[in-house]
Order: C-alpha cells, then structure tokens, then sequence
C-alpha cells in the first residue's frame, strides 16, 4: 500500500525528500547507542533519548521561506516538533547563514526575532553558529530546540490506534497561506483587498503558527500520535501518522478546516490547500472517550478544531470522503508552494 522500493532515476525536486529515497538514507545511522529511543524515522517529529525517568526530546528544522520574520518562525517550528512529542521546549540553538547583503541591521533583526519568540514560548537561547555565506541571495536559519518530558508524558506519531478519532487544530495550509501572502504579495494586492492580504500574511499570528499549547493538552489529555503537518500539508502529514502507526485513516474532506484566505490565494495559485506547507495546525489521534474533553480544552484556549475522521486498519489504506464518495487520500512529498515560488 506504501511504495517501499521505488527505483528513483530523475534529478531530485525542490522540497522534502521522496520517502522511499529517505528510508534508504535512514539506515545511515552512525555509532550505535542504547539511549537513543527514537533515531531517524519517517513521521516521527524529533528524535528522544532515553535520561532514565525523563526523556530528552531533540529537533532540528531550517527556515527558507518568510524571510521577513524568519528568526521568530524558527523558533516556533522547532518548539512546534518538540511539543507534538509531549514535551515542553526549553532550549534553542540556531546556525544562520547569512548574504552579504544583509548588513549589520538586518543581523540584529534576526537576533530580536529569536529573542521574542524565545520568551514567548519560556525557552533560554543556548548559542549557535552564524557566518556569512558569499552565494546566498537570503538569510537561512537552521534551528534546533530540545525539551524533556516524563516517560509517561511521551508521545509518539507512531502511537496511533484502530479506532481513534483524528482531530485537526486551526486549519490546513496555515503556514502556506501567510508565506505566499509574504512572498506573493504584489501578485495578490491586484486582485484582492489591502485589508484581505494584510489577514493573510498576518496567519503567522492569528490563527497562529504555533501549535505548542495544543500539542501539550493533547498530551496530557491522553493524546495516543500527534504531528505537525510542514511540508505537504494536511495530506502528507495524515499519511506519516498511518505510516508510522502502520495504520490506515479515513477522513471526510467537509470537516477538514481551510479557512476563506486559504481557499481563495490557493485558488488563485490552482493548489491544493491539503497539500500546502501546514504548520499552525496538529494533527491528533485520541481515544474516542476522551476526544470531547480535549475539544472543551480548546475551546477554552480558543483554539478552533474539528473532528476530521478515525484511525482504521492499515489494510483499509488512506481515504478520504469527497462529496460522500470514498476515494484514494492524494498526497506528496513536493509541497504545493513550490508549484508558486
């Protein structure tokens, strides 16, 4: 059902790795140690290292696009990973690399952007590395958060049960929206309003890109898989829960959110909003009895969210409920941005 041994023969394209190209690199895995939990794997959102009672949650994410913003978007993306994994963020490094052209200001810039995102989520600024890189054209931040949660408090992707109701948080292509609101936005001001664009750009904060408090109530809630869905949207994002939980998912298409700034600039561009880059939502499987109390604790933290389906068996595969009739779940690697930027 998974394409496993894909023989790949093309020049690669722009975005994330194709899967089966990454599970071939994935064995590539240096020293062998009993502490690490959780090593290289496709879904999962960091790795985790066992530190006896607790355990230490590590991820890494660069930022390429909204370069405007792009020292407090590091941060976020990041914490987001850590958090999904039920973990609080704690700590941030970051290696930036940086045109020449940018000068010391627009330095500065990215130092402040880290800075506020950082006391904003309650995580210490560790250190890093910065250079400036002579063949960029743009600034590329590469972060790195670490947390730690009780063992109890753990949540893997790969936790996903036959059964379990799939709960999606603010809505699809979040991320996506407010990026080509950013990069597009000449494009867009010639054919919608000043003030349609302005909401647009400003998703980054409202709904929002962060997904940590939600990600940490699913956890103590009784979250059994959360993800945060990046490049490939929603649709990737579901695919790497039924992957990593050897699961299947159907979900009705009516139910997943895409609010009216999405719909209308992925309409505009001809994509689709499941498969646009996706952070600012999460991706939760929960118990069916305890998905009502996690819905209540959203709504108390304003957060938007709808049930968009269940877990099944991996042999019911990935489906999706189009105007009433069950089809194939599309999805893929290459996020729908790339077919604008």
């Amino acid at each position: 059902m998974y394409p496993q041994n894909i023989e790949l023969r093309m020049p690669l394209q722009s975005g994330k790795l194709p899967h089966p190209l990454l599970r071939k690199m994935i064995r590539y895995r240096g020293a062998k140690d009993p502490s690490v939990i959780l090593g290289p794997m496709i879904g999962e959102d960091a790795a985790v290292i066992d530190l006896g009672d607790r355990c230490l949650i590590l991820k890494t994410d660069p930022i390429t696009y909204a370069i405007d913003e792009i020292g407090w978007y590091a941060v976020h993306i990041n914490a987001n990973d850590v958090a999904t994994m039920g973990a609080r963020p704690k700590w941030f490094l970051a290696t930036l690399l940086l045109p020449p052209k940018l000068g010391e200001k627009g330095v500065e810039n990215i130092f402040k952007q880290i800075d506020k995102a950082c006391r904003e989520l309650g995580i210490a600024v560790t250190g890093g590395h910065t250079e400036i890189t002579p063949w960029l054209d743009r600034p590329i931040v590469v972060g790195n958060v670490h947390g730690i949660c009780s063992r109890s408090e753990l949540v893997l992707t790969s936790g996903a049960r036959s059964g379990d109701a799939l709960v999606l948080t603010k809505g699809a292509g979040i991320e996506g929206t407010a990026t080509l609101a950013r990069e597009k936005k000449k494009e867009l001001l010639s054919k919608f309003s000043r003030a349609f664009v302005k909401r647009a750009e400003n998703y980054l904060y409202f709904p929002g890109i962060s997904v940590v408090p939600e990600a940490l109530l699913g956890a103590e809630m009784g979250a059994t898989a959360m993800h945060d869905p990046t490049e490939g949207g929603v649709a990737v994002g579901l695919y790497e829960i039924a992957a990593a939980s050897d699961k299947g998912i159907l979900v009705d298409k009516e139910d997943i959110i895409v609010r009216g700034e999405t719909k209308k600039i992925c309409e505009h561009f001809g994509i689709d909003p499941l498969g646009l880059l996706g952070s600012g939502a999460l991706l939760l499987s929960i118990p069916q009895r305890k998905v009502d109390g996690y819905l209540d604790g959203l709504i108390e933290s304003g957060i938007v969210a709808s049930v968009i389906g269940k877990v099944t068996r991996k042999s019911d595969g990935l489906k999706i409920l189009d105007c009433g009739k069950k089809r194939t779940l599309r999805y893929s690697q290459r996020d729908e941005i790339l077919k604008v930027i």
